[in-house]
């Protein structure tokens, strides 16, 4: 869970980083759009399966300044049963600069994250599958080994913290997951530091989920593999959360137990909607909505 301020460079950031002088790197952006918004990938995610009719609840610590935050979720229904506040942090923070190619810059304060190993799965009860996502790097090595001993199914997605672990851990992950899910360039790091290609990570869970942003997905599944297209939104508003959107949809389908290429269109259809609104959670869609996008966007009806 994560405040996010995110702004608006209104030029390239390529214009202004010399590939010659990274060493000295010394740049300042001016940023004329700030939004404060309420992110953190276990609030994105809940939020987005909240649209899809879903129930999806969200294990974190936070912060003394978190109230606001929980007052959101009340009011769009998200559970608060297992967020844990730390009177002597801050919440998470993130600040995202964006720029006209949606090229992404981003500083992070994990504040009451570096708790998060305070909650154990077994804290929660009734639960179908889980994710573990971008979290404080001990409780996403203590929730992994929780989950497994559970025999709960979980997604493994180390997304900003994949730099953190090396080969053995993310090998210890992924020998724990169920499914994997990275995006292109997370794939490159994971494949390089466990020595694993596709074959030998599909060997040890039954899927691999790559996102290959406009280009859509790629979903190995035991040496098949399955292409998803993008979904083509009305317009390219702000990219932040979209991956998160886009694991929602995941989840929503392995609820369901559809196929992997209605998953995989679930999933890309929600990364769509997500980048036409600011912000990770202000996007809105109903359940017919929604079925006439799938349908306009894949010329298929959603099962």
């Amino acid at each position: 869970m994560a405040f996010d301020s995110i702004m608006r460079f209104d030029g390239r950031f390529k214009d202004h980083i010399l590939p010659d002088k990274i060493h000295i790197l010394n740049v300042a952006f001016l940023v004329p759009q700030l939004r404060r918004e309420f992110g953190g990938c276990a609030g994105n995610i809940a939020y987005n399966l909240r649209l899809l009719g879903d129930a999806g609840y969200p294990m974190a610590t936070v912060g003394r300044d978190f109230g606001p935050y929980g007052e959101w979720m009340k009011a769009h229904g998200v559970p608060r049963d297992h967020i844990k506040v730390i009177d002597s942090e801050h919440t998470a923070q993130g600040f995202i600069t964006t720029d006209l190619d949606n090229n992404q810059i981003t500083a992070f304060h994990p504040g009451a994250m570096q708790h998060a190993h305070l909650n154990k799965v077994s804290d929660a009860a009734d639960i179908a599958l889980g994710i573990v996502a971008p979290d404080g790097r001990d409780a996403m090595i203590q929730h992994a080994a929780q989950f497994a001993a559970a025999g709960i199914p979980f997604i493994f997605d180390p997304g900003q913290q994949l730099p953190t672990f090396g080969g053995e851990e993310l090998r210890a992950f992924i020998g724990q997951a169920r499914w994997v899910a990275v995006n292109d360039y997370e794939w490159q790091l994971v494949q390089q530091k466990t020595g694993w290609s596709v074959r030998e990570i599909t060997e040890r869970v039954d899927a691999l989920i790559v996102t290959l942003g406009a280009e859509g997905s790629v979903i190995h599944v035991k040496g098949r593999e399955h292409k998803i297209p993008s979904a083509r939104p009305s317009a390219v508003v702000d990219p932040t959360g979209c991956g998160d959107a886009y694991r929602a949809g995941l989840i929503h389908g392995l609820l369901r137990g559809l196929d992997w290429e209605t998953t995989g269109r679930i999933a890309s259809l929600m990364g769509a909607v997500k980048i036409e609104a600011r912000g990770t959670q202000n996007h809105r869609f109903g359940a017919a909505e929604f079925a006439r996008r799938y349908e306009s966007s894949f010329d298929r009806k959603l099962q």
